[in-house]
């Protein structure tokens, strides 16, 4: 009898996601960035273990949206956790405790779903000063000690319905090679820009041929503005290389194979608060 269901990762931007989902799936595939509002669009892994089949959807932050892009980014959360059978909702220990899911989402009523509530980053709160939790009520996990990790992994896999499952056992995520490898020059652009640049940076991939050796990448940074473009190059091309340098050993790290990461920078003027632009990046259908 096997067991198959979407598990909705959720929560404030920054409150450990992405991590939590690499951890679970034993696979780095989400964004994982000391910066908030990393993640735009959902990353889903999957983890077959066993008769059970997990499909984690990491979903963007839950806040109040700004621009045109957050606010794709909130419906895009908002429709993971209505299709979602069980939400894993994330809150750092040391803020417990955590407001209800459907106040922090602005639901007038409780998702379909069971909620299980999540305390992360339990390494940064010593054991005398952790509150009081019923292990029924609430999971405690840090993805740096692997504290909980494995405990919660069995809670999710037995609460998803009895069902068959929707893909391969040896498959590790539903979207394609070339939407991780523009996440990953993302990832990289978050930890070797400055503080807000890459909030207004995106990444299409142009073109991805698996059958060249090494397997070649081509890939388009968009910013927002000429004086933007400047930065991301940086004086004699220093900032773009580090970048590529950066991403071009994560893809190599996903498809285990030499890659070449041919980047490039262009200005798509005030993307992320335009329709038109946002459909033609792919974060509007």
């Amino acid at each position: 009898m096997t067991r198959c269901g979407i598990v909705a990762l959720a929560g404030r931007p920054n409150v450990g996601k992405s991590s939590l989902l690499n951890a679970l799936v034993g696979e780095r595939l989400g964004i994982v960035s000391p910066k908030p509002q990393s993640t735009r669009i959902p990353v889903v892994g999957l983890l077959t273990d066993g008769e059970t089949q997990l499909i984690f959807s990491d979903c963007p932050g839950l806040l109040e949206p700004a621009y045109r892009l957050q606010e794709v980014m909130r419906q895009a959360a908002l429709a993971a956790l209505a299709d979602a059978d069980v939400i894993a909702y994330l809150h750092p220990l040391s803020e417990h405790p955590a407001p209800s899911l459907p106040q922090l989402a602005g639901l007038a009523t409780p998702p379909r779903a069971p909620v299980v509530t999540v305390y992360t980053k339990a390494d940064r709160v010593p054991a005398a000063d952790r509150p009081e939790l019923a292990p029924s009520d609430a999971a405690v996990v840090s993805v740096v000690s692997g504290e909980g990790i494995d405990a919660l992994r069995a809670r999710l896999a037995a609460a998803v319905p009895i069902a068959p499952w929707l893909y391969d056992a040896d498959q590790l995520a539903t979207q394609p090679l070339r939407f991780f490898a523009a996440e990953f020059v993302r990832e990289a652009a978050f930890a070797h820009l400055s503080q807000e640049l890459p909030y207004s940076i995106t990444c299409v991939v142009e073109e991805f041929r698996e059958s060249a050796d090494p397997v070649y990448i081509r890939a388009v940074l968009y910013v927002e503005r000429a004086s933007q473009k400047g930065m991301v190059i940086g004086q004699g091309g220093h900032a773009i290389r580090t970048v590529g340098t950066a991403a071009r050993q994560r893809i190599e790290q996903l498809v285990q194979r030499r890659v070449y990461l041919d980047l490039h920078v262009k200005v798509l003027p005030a993307w992320r608060r335009r329709d038109a632009a946002l459909k033609r990046l792919g974060y509007l259908s």
